[in-house]
């Protein structure tokens, strides 16, 4: 197998928004590099790409059109490329989500350095790029946690005070795959690893930056040499409420050195990847009762001008209203690297929905790539929606129906259930 990865900055400036809250906001300065990093795979002939993009999160038009350049320049199948944000809520706007525009010039900047680092990997697919895969399959079960804490009047938290939580009304996944690319002489040519907590948290205040998995990713790549590439896991529902960006980074860096130490020669004998488009629907929603559920917690828990927040769910919910039941598709990708596979899901999947499909894989090593090819907001459990909270309040944040993340787990199983049917005849 061949493997060769790099990684282009991505530029931006004070004078561009902010993305990852409810209300615009701008930063002053930056610590560490945004950037696209990709990775390209070949064996056989057969090429693949995989692309994570320091942004919060990016629609399926501007990747779709990325991924057919890279397609054209590069020779990589349409089908063989994953492109995923590790959605830092501390880089320009790339999507409108709470009704503050996207930064246009920022985006296609974006798009081009998408396409840049796939070209720039593709051709250093040389001869000499012949590699071993290692992988380890670590673990880091402290940088965060199921944040969707019940609280005493039965509403589930979000924001502001918390000291009545009673308890996490779901999972946390600690599993911290690491992939490590060396030259057969031990040279390090790529690293990867994937972890499942939005990626919230800055060194020095209200800076850009990649936060702590970002961070982590570039200070090991001064320790181990490479260039190292994250994918976020299944976090919708998971934050850090106690730690330090300091100590988060540090300890993800400590958990991927562990992984690098006791990483195992793997025998990659295929490259497989599929994907297909899925249909889902824009909720229907009842107003009267998603104006309350917003009031009450915002009246009650944010501090600092809480009409102004619920105002913002206002107008959204105004927006998405002719859109109800509005049949959109998007896309789910399968990647088999190996015996190792990669299930790439657009959006933000709760916790729990991400266990399931690992659960019920039939490949022993599957792992979920969040926020991949297309971004079509939080995508809740059945016991999410009956809980409510912020992660279903109906807004550009969170549109899809009830049972879409079953049905996505549902259709992404099989997709899983075929490849290892297919690879075992």
């Amino acid at each position: 197998m061949k493997a060769a990865s790099a990684a282009v900055e991505l530029m931006s400036d004070d004078s561009m928004v902010i993305a990852g809250g409810i209300h615009p906001r701008y930063a002053q300065g930056q610590e560490g590099q945004l950037r696209t990093t990709a990775l390209v795979l070949e064996e056989g002939g057969n090429k693949f790409c995989l692309v994570s993009c320091d942004v919060l999160m990016v629609e399926r038009n501007i990747l779709d059109e990325a991924a057919r350049s890279i397609e054209e320049q590069c020779a990589i199948p349409f089908t063989n490329i994953l492109i995923a944000a590790t959605h830092t809520h501390h880089a320009p706007s790339t999507v409108r989500v709470h009704g503050y525009d996207r930064d246009e010039k920022f985006v296609k900047h974006l798009q081009d350095a998408i396409v840049s680092a796939a070209v720039q990997a593709s051709k250093k697919l040389t001869a000499d790029a012949e590699v071993e895969m290692h992988f380890w399959l670590s673990q880091e079960a402290t940088v965060g946690q199921n944040s969707r804490l019940l609280l005493s009047d039965g509403t589930i938290f979000w924001v502001g005070p918390h000291d009545d939580a009673i308890r996490p009304t779901g999972p946390f996944d600690p599993e911290l795959p690491v992939w490590v690319f060396k030259k057969p002489e031990g040279q390090t040519t790529a690293l990867m690893f994937n972890h499942s907590t939005h990626t919230i948290g800055t060194r020095k205040g209200e800076v850009r930056s990649p936060s702590f998995y970002g961070l982590a990713a570039q200070e090991l790549e001064e320790e181990l040499g490479g260039t190292a590439l994250f994918l976020l896991g299944a976090a919708g529902s998971t934050h850090n409420l106690t730690l330090s960006t300091d100590e988060m980074v540090f300890r993800i860096k400590q958990a991927i050195r562990e992984g690098v130490a006791k990483a195992q020669k793997r025998e990659v004998k295929r490259l497989i990847a599929v994907k297909e488009e899925f249909t889902y629907r824009v909720r229907n929603f009842d107003e009267e009762a998603e104006e309350q559920a917003v009031t009450y917690y915002c009246s009650k828990r944010v501090k600092d001008n809480p009409e102004a927040t619920i105002e913002v769910f206002r107008r959204m919910r105004q927006a998405l209203k002719l859109h109800q039941g509005e049949e959109r598709k998007t896309w789910l990708q399968v990647v088999l690297i190996g015996d190792i596979a990669l299930v790439a899901i657009p959006g933000e999947l709760f916790t729990s929905l991400g266990i399931d499909i690992k659960r019920r894989s039939p490949l022993r090593y599957t792992y979920i790539v969040s926020l991949a090819n297309d971004w079509i907001g939080y995508i809740p459990d059945e016991e999410g929606f009956r809980l409510g909270g912020y992660q279903v309040w109906t807004g550009f944040h969170s549109f899809v129906e009830k049972g879409t993340g079953e049905a996505i787990v549902d259709k992404t199983v099989q997709m899983l259930t075929k490849l290892a049917q297919d690879i075992s005849r």
